[in-house]
């Protein structure tokens, strides 16, 4: 016994150890070289402002931003259309766990093979790091296979937290935080090996169901996570909403200099012909709004569906951009798409005020 838990602490250990050792490639991008910085957001957007069409561009597009969103609070339209979208939404809720196990094992085993962590710009050397990789891409498998699925996602976000305090450009892959959490209360749901062996596991008349230890604890953490399950919703969108104004401000305002890079490099002012500064700007902002959006839950499912496609246009436009450092926001576009707002939300509260308004009007039967 001792033997055998010496060679556990042992490999526990050595996966520390991969899993914080300096990558071999250390901040390598994927579209554009390091350059030093030489302007802070306000500085940039300052300048770039300081253009009379630009600022002239900004201020419209922001009143009609404004006037759309009052008119539509305002008077909150009912389209048949959207209520049907949305009744037949509401019958997709049990393939939402499904959804977000695929969006996050998917590029975890890619990021076992390819040798990052979690964030493509935190390489490490797979032949160097053995047991890290196999960890990746292990925790991966059972991800997408919906096996031990709690068990495993604990696994995976313990080695997130982990990545995370010691490499800050881990922050960068976000959004497996909420898409960890979200899967742990979810559970594996269907189809998953967990659903498949739990049936079988709960007769006592088969041979599973006798030496099975383990479905009687999940049951368990099923009971115990039910209560939690309507705020993953919240967990998905908010944890989303921080990523894209992380990217927003982080990634484009405060790294204008790798920005522009990035306009150059794809010849992006012969698609809309504006400035160059001006289209990092507006990329920021554009990723700032809708972050926001999705944190205080307005007009979640619209925001949702635009975050979906401006993933869509970077995979198009940016063809060396890595396509898995994307598939875990895609999937989280499409959970939010159809699970909405939930609780803590613009979106649920005004929904409240116009049931209420609807019951007390009068002259109905």
């Amino acid at each position: 016994m001792s033997t055998r838990r010496s060679s556990l602490v042992t490999a526990i250990a050595a996966l520390v150890a991969c899993a914080f050792a300096p990558p071999a490639a250390a901040h390598v991008d994927y579209v554009t070289d390091p350059v030093g910085q030489t302007r802070d957001a306000f500085t940039f957007a300052f300048d770039v402002l300081s253009d009379p069409v630009n600022a002239a561009m900004v201020a419209g597009a922001s009143l009609v931003g404004v006037v759309t969103l009052a008119a539509y609070l305002r008077y909150r339209p009912t389209v048949p259309d959207v209520e049907i979208l949305r009744e037949t939404l509401a019958t997709y809720y049990d393939l939402v766990p499904w959804m977000l196990r695929l969006s996050l094992g998917l590029p975890l085993v890619g990021a076992g093979f390819q040798g990052y962590l979690f964030a493509p710009t935190v390489t490490f050397d797979p032949g160097a790091n053995p047991l890290l990789r196999l960890t990746l891409i292990g925790v991966g498998f059972f991800i997408l296979f919906g096996l031990a699925t709690r068990i495993v996602t604990a696994v995976g976000l313990s080695l997130y937290l982990l990545a995370l305090a010691t490499n800050p450009d881990v922050i960068l892959a976000v959004e497996y935080l909420p898409g960890f959490l979200a899967i742990f209360v979810l559970g594996g749901g269907r189809p998953s090996a967990d659903d498949m062996l739990q049936d079988v596991a709960a007769s006592d008349a088969t041979l599973y169901g006798r030496v099975d230890p383990v479905h009687h604890l999940k049951a368990r953490l099923d009971d115990l996570t039910a209560p939690y399950r309507r705020f993953v919703p919240t967990i998905l969108r908010v944890g989303m909403g921080v990523s894209f104004v992380y990217l927003g401000l982080v990634e484009k305002l405060a790294s204008s200099d790798r920005a522009l890079q990035v306009v150059a490099k794809y010849d992006l002012t012969a698609v809309v012909p504006v400035d160059p500064g001006m289209w990092v700007l507006g990329a920021g902002l554009m990723e700032i709004v809708v972050g926001l959006a999705l944190i205080v839950g307005l007009l979640t499912r619209a925001s949702a569906a635009t975050a979906f496609l401006l993933f869509t246009l970077t995979l198009f436009g940016l063809p060396d951009d890595p396509v898995l450092a994307h598939v875990t926001l895609f999937g989280m576009a499409s959970a939010i798409f159809t699970l909405g707002a939930g609780p803590f939300s613009l979106d649920e509260r005004l929904a409240r005020t116009a049931a209420t308004e609807a019951t007390a009007a009068p002259g109905d039967d």
